[in-house]
């Protein structure tokens, strides 16, 4: 169904290639997962099989590419909707129409597809993807994982041949992006659609691929293969992998109930090694990072809301919120799509002012206070990173960064260099990867150091490597006394970082506790980890790891 002879895409002004070597065949009816570090060339390679590349990002594309027969070289992207649905990792760049149920339809009436043909594929799609009740809904009214289902549901109208997504379960939660992939499998095995995808979040997707198509670095020539086979070498893969190939199991599972049946005798070393981090936060066994779980609650918190309730219009987005963020806690507010997460987020930082209730950031009210002022207390990370970078080079972002923050030279720089190394000075933003774009408004947020930092899915888009530095980075600061806000549907993470769990659903605070209790009490939420060695108490693999050297150390 895709077919890549010997293809390489070079950008303009840029020495070496952005994709290379690349000859292989993604056969019809597959789900093909492709995987890489970011900035290793998949958005690239995706964009290639839509016509998108070169097209319309410019650059030269040697070799070719076909998609059932047509060649995207001779094919613009136009010439290619019939056969291939591309969905990218902005949503929002995708719409073309003000609301949810006209934006399902503009693809079908584009390609002329009969008016009583357009309603019925309108009404499976609207159940299918679980958006019934959003039909009339303006789309700017929605969450980020709202429009990231409604952008997968205009392509899915079409019954395009070919799949093409970039990140498509990046910003739903745990049920939506299981639905998701529900359907996305039927797609494959009933219709015999061909899917090609690139995730980072392989824990999700990985178990469904038939196969797997590895970039190593950029311009370097991919591998395919089996998936369990790829994931023995790849430098990215999923927890159950990392638990897998500790645990010496071979071949190594790619799913928690594999990994289950193979558990036992892990269980076994970890029963007799007397640890346990149960009844604390996941940092309770690193007293390097230097959080007591209690914080410093003083006069005035970093953040403090009491019966917060902010109403839109008709919607009630947060109700009767209580919520105290203390010094040196990370807390992850966690919830499905639409709960009120990012909504928090943003009252936090004034954008929205109290219904009724009081909210207060380090004793001041976020909405009535000037925006300068304000800057020295908080900052947030917004879902789209493109709205804090407006300079033309990374260079400049930087500079700018540091000059508000008051920073000494080269300080975002190096936190820069620190979350993605590699990246040029001279680099557009526009030009950088989804990821890449968050490593550098992170950057830009921490520079000014604030008492508190608000990050709405700051792993978006982010490889497991970069995550690891970004947790290291948001420990430091932890515990140097920063309290963390992070809205986010990465259970990984939460096990990883934070200390509490918030969960809210429909407005309300249905769940606050600490995270190894919170997350274990709702499989939505349970990492990997957990449901393989439950009811061990185990959350994460480096948690696994210091048990069982533990082990040795005391044989």
């Amino acid at each position: 169904m895709i077919r890549f002879e010997q293809v390489s895409v070079t950008y303009d002004d840029t020495a070496a290639p952005a994709l290379g070597g690349v000859d292989l065949t993604v056969p019809e009816g597959e789900l093909c997962l492709l995987v890489g570090p970011s900035g290793a060339g998949k958005s690239t390679l995706l964009g290639t099989v839509s016509g998108l590349v070169p097209h319309f990002t410019g650059g030269t594309l040697h070799g070719r590419v076909t998609v059932a027969g047509r060649d995207t070289r001779t094919h613009r992207p136009r010439e290619l909707t019939d056969v291939v649905g591309t969905v990218g990792q902005d949503p929002l760049a995708h719409f073309v129409t003000d609301t949810v149920e006209d934006e399902l339809a503009y693809g079908m009436e584009s390609l002329g597809v009969a008016p009583a043909v357009m309603r019925r594929r309108v009404e499976e799609t609207l159940d299918l993807l679980g958006l019934a009740t959003l039909r009339d809904r303006p789309i700017a009214t929605l969450s980020g994982g709202q429009q990231q289902r409604v952008a997968i549901g205009s392509v899915l109208t079409t019954h395009p041949k070919v799949l093409v997504l970039d990140e498509p379960t990046s910003a739903l939660d745990p049920g939506a992006a299981e639905e998701v992939l529900a359907v996305l499998q039927r797609l494959v095995h009933d219709l015999g659609t061909t899917v090609l995808m690139a995730e980072h979040r392989l824990e999700r997707v990985v178990q469904y691929a038939d196969q797997v198509i590895l970039l190593p670095a950029p311009g370097a020539a991919p591998v395919i293969g089996d998936p369990a086979e790829i994931m023995a070498i790849s430098p990215v893969h999923p927890p159950v992998v990392a638990l897998g190939r500790l645990a010496g199991w071979s071949p190594l599972p790619l799913s928690v109930r594999d990994a289950r049946r193979r558990s036992a005798s892990l269980k076994e070393r970890l029963a007799s090694s007397g640890a346990g981090v149960r009844g604390g936060a996941p940092h309770a066994a690193e007293p390097h990072i230097g959080y007591s779980g209690k914080g410093r609650a003083g006069e005035n918190p970093p953040a403090q809301a009491t019966g917060l309730t902010i109403r839109h219009a008709h919607l009630t987005a947060l109700r009767d919120v209580d919520l105290t963020v203390r010094e040196g806690e990370t807390i992850a507010l966690m919830g499905r799509n639409g709960a009120g997460k990012s909504t928090l987020l943003r009252t936090l930082v004034g954008t929205h002012r109290p219904t009724t209730g009081s909210v207060r950031v380090g004793g001041l009210k976020p909405h009535s206070t000037p925006p300068a002022e304000l800057l020295r207390h908080v900052g947030l990370v917004p879902q789209e990173p493109r709205d804090l970078l407006y300079a033309d080079t990374v260079a400049a972002e930087c500079e700018a960064a540091d000059g508000d923050a008051r920073a000494e030279p080269g300080t975002c720089r190096a936190l820069v260099d620190e979350l993605l190394p590699g990246v040029s000075d001279a680099t557009h933003p526009r030009d950088l990867s989804e990821g890449q774009r968050l490593a550098l408004a992170l950057a830009v947020v921490l520079t000014a150091r604030p008492p508190l930092i608000l990050l709405d899915e700051p792993t978006r888009g982010l490889d497991y490597a970069a995550k690891e530095r970004l947790v290291e980075i948001l420990r430091g600061l932890a515990s140097d006394g920063h309290a963390i806000v992070l809205a986010t549907h990465d259970v990984e993470l939460a096990a990883e970082l934070a200390h509490r769990v918030v969960v809210i659903a429909d407005g309300e605070v249905v769940a606050d506790g600490p995270t190894a209790e919170v997350v274990v009490a709702s499989p939505a939420f349970a990492p990997q980890v957990a449901k393989i060695l439950a009811p061990l108490p185990w959350l994460t693999v480096p948690q696994v790891r210091r048990a069982l050297e533990a082990r040795k150390g005391t044989a």
